[in-house]
């Protein structure tokens, strides 16, 4: 039996449907990424008993520009006024079109990680 110390756990929810994702805690373009499809009774529990309070409070917004699916962040609560736009890449050098809406490069800036903006959120830079 081997053990599995999990940097990063959290669940999404839609509607009646949760996901688990799971992330390795780095700083860059690549890093290990898991989700997987779990009943919303099991994705509450785990918020409740496993995940470190508060929350990160943010709602997601799916957006296809240009051929590729980019994930909107728009923060609440301490990270209010935060919006992170998020693109999944087939590898680290693959090109992209940038689309007019898109702001300043922060993958290499761990402020913008969701572990880093429970402690030092947002409001507070």
């Amino acid at each position: 039996m081997s053990s599995l110390i999990i940097q990063n756990l959290g669940s999404i929810f839609e509607g009646d449907a949760a996901t688990l994702n799971i992330k390795r805690r780095t700083i860059g373009i690549c890093r290990l990424e898991y989700e997987y499809p779990i009943p919303l009774d099991d994705a509450q529990e785990m918020l409740a008993e496993l995940c470190d309070k508060p929350y990160i409070d943010k709602m997601r917004y799916h957006v296809i520009q240009g051929g590729y699916q980019w994930e909107i962040d728009v923060f609440h609560g301490e990270n209010e006024g935060l919006i992170v736009a998020e693109l999944e890449l087939k590898s680290a050098d693959e090109t992209f079109p940038r689309p007019d809406w898109l702001g300043q490069e922060v993958t290499h800036d761990a402020r913008y990680y969701n572990i880093c903006l429970l402690t030092q959120p947002y409001k507070s830079w």
